[in-house]
């Protein structure tokens, strides 16, 4: 194992306190934070996952979900173990929750692995646990990515400081930050987190690289219609183009009550559309996936089917309007 001395920390009377994520946990001696991977040593505090890789693989871009950056297109993707976050239906509870085997991958192998894995790769993406609490770890490597002109992109659920994540925005290109509901309870209940620290993530984001939004919706728990109608219009108020991914939950880790009815995710679609002009449904058998001119409602991007319909600069073929994506669709 090897560790690297963490960012964003300061002494404290009782050990050291952490500045990474709003949570700023106090860790005393030999202890370690919330996340489980910041540790304090003799007062200094440590990054024991730098370099720990518990998961890698050569995924879609569509999977992360990014649907309007590089359509197509193929990134390869690596996760950590350790979260600030304690999800009651986490996906991925087996490397975020527990302690999973890992390789030691050095930020330059790892850039080495993503140019040679596949020539339809456009780069890494920082995923499967949360990429925040692997920081120092993804600043170098996404530092690397940028100088060999590949691109980086972080899936997360974006409860970091502001400070922090300014210093690593100008290496990212694009996000899909999880905005796990639109009231405070549910984060405080099921996520032991904070909306408007998201929310504060969010803003600084999308003003600085391609931000998509992935809500996983529980029934009874995160999907009143008056929640999934501030979701939409706060992201509106921001861009009307930020793409928000609607997830079907179905019963994982914690969380033992039903999947999500179908009618339910196709209410939040007819919520959000009236504030947003790109709005997707998951986890619920290839309905919702495909990208309709907001203008016109021509379809300009078939994902069943593996389709563009795009004019050239991903224009509309039918009414001329300019689609916002991200590079080149490549299906």
């Amino acid at each position: 194992m090897v560790i690297e001395e963490a960012c964003y920390y300061d002494p404290h009377e009782r050990g050291v306190v952490c500045r990474l994520c709003p949570r700023g946990c106090i860790i005393g001696e030999g202890r370690s934070g919330f996340c489980r991977v910041r540790k304090n040593i003799g007062g200094v505090l440590f990054a024991e996952n730098y370099g720990a890789c518990s998961s890698y693989a050569l995924d879609p871009i569509e999977k992360k979900p990014l649907y309007h950056f590089y359509p197509g297109s193929y990134i390869f993707s690596i996760g950590t173990w350790g979260c600030n976050f304690t999800c009651r239906f986490c996906q991925n509870w087996q490397i975020a929750q527990e302690n999973p085997e890992t390789v030691y991958l050095e930020p330059e192998k790892t850039v080495d692995m993503a140019v040679k894995v596949d020539k339809r790769n456009i780069g890494l993406a920082f995923t499967y646990s949360e990429p925040s609490v692997w920081y120092e770890y993804v600043l170098a490597t996404a530092k690397q990515l940028k100088a060999r002109g590949l691109k980086s992109v972080l899936v997360t659920n974006g409860f970091i400081n502001l400070e922090p994540l300014s210093e690593l925005l100008p290496f990212v290109d694009a996000l899909n930050i999880d905005v796990k509901a639109f009231n405070e309870d549910y984060y405080r209940n099921v996520c032991a987190g904070r909306l408007e620290d998201v929310k504060r993530t969010v803003e600084m984001a999308v003003r600085m690289a391609h931000v998509e939004i992935t809500c996983l919706l529980v029934g009874g728990l995160n999907d009143a219609p008056e929640d999934l109608e501030g979701l939409a219009s706060w992201l509106a108020d921001l861009d009307k183009d930020i793409p928000l991914h609607f997830s079907r939950y179905f019963p994982n880790y914690k969380l033992k009550v039903p999947p999500t009815p179908p009618e339910k995710m196709e209410l939040a679609y007819l919520i959000a559309r009236r504030y947003l002009n790109y709005v997707y449904l998951g986890n619920i058998g290839g309905i919702g996936v495909n990208t309709y001119c907001p203008e016109c409602k021509f379809l300009v991007i078939d994902r069943l089917k593996l389709v563009s319909n795009l004019a050239e600069d991903n224009k509309c073929p039918c009414c001329g309007k300019r689609i916002k994506i991200i590079g080149k669709v490549v299906f």
